[in-house]
């Protein structure tokens, strides 16, 4: 017998992943508590939500691995990825919206292929100052994290890329990046051969925010799924909390802006908010622009979505309404094609295989201008990898 997910539009499961496991030093890992301790919670409470907070997965701290110079900490980052997978299906399960605080962005792993345990496909907005394109075979320092979108389009390291059973967990043509500001080489070079969307910080500025979050949406929507949203806080111009600040790309404003388009949709099936640093924050200055953000546009997100359930048609509940026959379930089934969010108790352990994607009206590859968190890296470090940033 197959079970509904019914969404609650008033509802968040906050999940915490404390990791910096992905990254090349510590910090990331405190981002979870800091936030809760700054009053993200209470903040979300205060404007109408019922805030499940579902707790931290145990922490994984990044460590010096140079016997894996290509793809370090990889236990580290596995062991991440696959105790917070669960807990994602657990919160999609609830109907609540995941609201996951991480850590590095290798925390997008188990957040897509939680999501994918009740959804057979995906999009995804990947709102990032690095495109994170990096492979093994092209990084110049071995940081996972700067390899997150080609371990979730089966580009990255072998090991991370089999962590969903039928690789990738979101198709290229699926996956939009925005608001990138900084690329390496090797990242232009796979960017210029791509069917990736991509919106980088200049393009973002010449659209204007709003229209092109809207049109990042309704690309990856094309083919009806739902997406997840990545929100890795560097991409702030100018937010120092976090790794690799930088300066330039998008501002607050225009950070709002696209997030507020981005979370009225109500084909959000998860988000996440990563790369916050509360030990580069000593004044709590950046916890709380991030709260106030969240605050701001998930408030939004709450008001749009009780303005279209106040909007809908009142059902008919006459008594001939009540002895008309019953749809089908085939004539019952969404009209806009979006998969039911259906658990199948008879395999209630199993994941949904991918090698069904309807190909047959694919979304062209896009033409754009090309524009990793290993150029901010190298900025910070001394490190060089080829690149300006």
């Amino acid at each position: 017998m197959a079970v509904k997910v019914v969404r609650q539009p008033n509802k968040i499961a906050l999940l915490g992943a404390p990791t910096s496991a992905a990254a090349m030093s510590l910090g990331h890992e405190g981002g979870p508590a800091a936030l809760r301790a700054a009053g993200l919670t209470e903040k979300l409470n205060s404007i109408g939500y019922v805030v499940n907070d579902l707790g931290d997965d145990p922490p994984q701290q990044y460590k010096p691995d140079n016997d894996s110079p290509r793809a370090r900490n990889l236990p580290r980052v596995l062991a991440a990825i696959e105790a917070l997978k669960p807990r994602v299906e657990l919160a999609v399960k609830s109907g609540a919206l995941p609201l996951i605080l991480g850590g590095d962005c290798s925390v997008a792993l188990a957040a897509v292929a939680g999501v994918r345990r009740y959804f057979r496909h995906v999009g995804m907005i990947y709102m990032d100052r690095d495109a994170d394109l990096n492979t093994p075979a092209t990084t110049p320092s071995g940081c996972l994290d700067g390899m997150v979108v080609s371990h979730l389009t089966a580009r990255g390291a072998p090991e991370l890329v089999r962590f969903w059973g039928e690789p990738p967990l979101v198709r290229e043509p699926d996956l939009a990046l925005f608001g990138v500001e900084r690329l390496g080489p090797a990242e232009e070079e796979l960017l210029r051969r791509s069917p990736l969307r991509r919106y980088l910080a200049k393009d973002v500025k010449r659209m204007g925010a709003k229209a092109a979050a809207q049109e990042a949406v309704d690309r990856i929507r094309g083919n009806g799924y739902e997406f997840l949203l990545h929100f890795d806080v560097d991409v702030i111009a100018d937010f120092q909390a976090t790794n690799y600040p930088g300066v330039g790309g998008l501002t607050i404003e225009e950070v709002r802006e696209a997030l507020l388009v981005f979370l009225q949709q109500k084909h959000l099936a998860a988000m996440e908010v990563t790369a916050y640093n509360p030990a580069k924050d000593s004044d709590g200055r950046g916890a709380k622009l991030i709260i106030d953000l969240l605050t701001e546009v998930l408030g939004a997100r709450l008001d749009a979505l009780n303005a279209v359930a106040a909007a809908a048609p009142v059902p008919d509940l006459s008594p001939a309404s009540a002895s008309a026959p019953k749809p089908s379930a085939e004539s019952a089934a969404p009209a806009d094609g979006i998969d039911e969010p259906v658990l199948t108790s008879a395999k209630a352990g199993e994941a949904w295989s991918s090698d069904s994607l309807d190909t047959e009206n694919e979304p062209d590859s896009g033409e754009s201008d090309s524009g990793g968190h290993d150029v901010g890296r190298a900025a910070s470090s001394g490190e060089s990898d080829g690149s300006t940033s």
